[in-house]
């Protein structure tokens, strides 16, 4: 192509992709000057000017507004700024469209109705204090009356829901579900009653002490660490790591609790584990476990709306460990 050379605007529309039309139209709209026009009108372009005009084709092709680019080309902003502030643009539309997917997925799913469109649409765009004033506001519901120790419950508060600032159709359905679970009578009831009657009595109780609490998430992670990977990696119960993991948290927790880990405090705490795991798995109309429909569920869709996982968020496999307990026994 000769700098110095001017085409004619047929030659300047195959050689950008644009349109006579577009070419006309850009140069109408004081986008994109001809470099020379004829006595009989015809326009034509140096290759500086088709440059401009790529550019212009480009930047069109990423919606950018022609204002913009109008800008961009007299000088009044870099491409640098006006990509910048049209990313920001996009991606704040795409958050939009991911929320309003969101919305229709779930009430396609639901079958729901305008009032719940309205909710639901509400629930993607709450700010992130009246998420948090609609968590604590469940907890302190579920824990009105809750004979439980009261720091045990204070951790269990902790693991609450944080939708990041750009996220996923998945993370915003799983938000959806969850503040409407929260904001349920019925669930936070299941949930109070699965805490009472878990952590009321023994081990369940032990479980939940203070001493035992700091154990577990101090010096104890390790443990329950080893026990969950053991556990995830198919590892039998009776086999010699599992069994030297059982004994390790139950004297453990033994000495917390100023007991003696003795033979029969093992069979015993074994025989425990087994009652919770049956009360975790319990069935509930058919549905699923009474764990998985409460507070388990409440914990899966905190874990997704935070994009993670770990033992922390996983049913300890208290039968597991009660079997590991009994194949440890002299």
């Amino acid at each position: 192509m000769d700098d110095n050379e001017l085409y004619p605007i047929g030659d300047v529309a195959r050689r950008t992709g644009l349109s006579v039309s577009a070419i006309r139209y850009y140069s109408d709209a004081g986008v994109i000057d001809p470099t020379h026009v004829t006595e009989a009108g015809h326009r034509l372009f140096d290759v500086r000017a088709i440059a401009r005009l790529e550019l212009v084709r480009t930047l069109r092709d990423l919606d950018a507004a022609l204002d913009d680019i109008r800008r961009l080309l007299g000088g009044e902003t870099s491409l640098h700024d006006l990509l910048a502030t049209h990313l920001e643009l996009v991606e704040r539309q795409e958050r939009d469209l991911r929320a309003r997917r969101a919305v229709l997925r779930t009430l396609v799913k639901q079958g729901g109705t305008a009032a719940q469109a309205a909710l639901m649409h509400k629930l993607v765009s709450m700010p992130d204090d009246e998420r948090e004033r609609l968590v604590d506001d469940f907890w302190d519901d579920v824990s009105d009356g809750l004979d439980v120790n009261p720091d045990f419950v204070g951790r269990l508060r902790e693991m609450r829901p944080s939708l990041p600032e750009d996220p996923t159709a998945a993370q915003l359905e799983a938000w959806i579900e969850l503040a409407d679970l929260v904001q349920d009578p019925e669930f936070r009831g299941a949930v109070r009653s699965y805490l009472q009657d878990t952590f009321t009595t023994f081990p369940g109780r032990l479980m939940a002490a203070t001493p035992v609490q700091d154990f577990i998430y101090g010096t104890g992670m390790t443990i329950m660490g080893d026990i969950m990977a053991a556990y995830r990696s198919g590892l039998p119960a009776d086999a010699p790591r599992s069994r030297e993991l059982a004994v390790r948290l139950v004297d453990a927790t033994a000495a917390l609790d100023d007991r003696q880990a003795t033979a029969s405090f093992r069979r015993e705490m074994a025989a425990k584990f087994d009652e919770i795991d049956v009360l975790l798995r319990e069935e509930d109309d058919d549905t699923g476990s009474r764990f998985d429909l409460t507070h388990g569920r409440y914990l899966t869709l905190v874990s997704v709306i935070n994009g993670t996982s770990g033992p922390d968020q996983e049913v300890v496999p208290f039968a597991w460990i009660a079997a590991a307990l009994r194949a440890s026994a002299p």
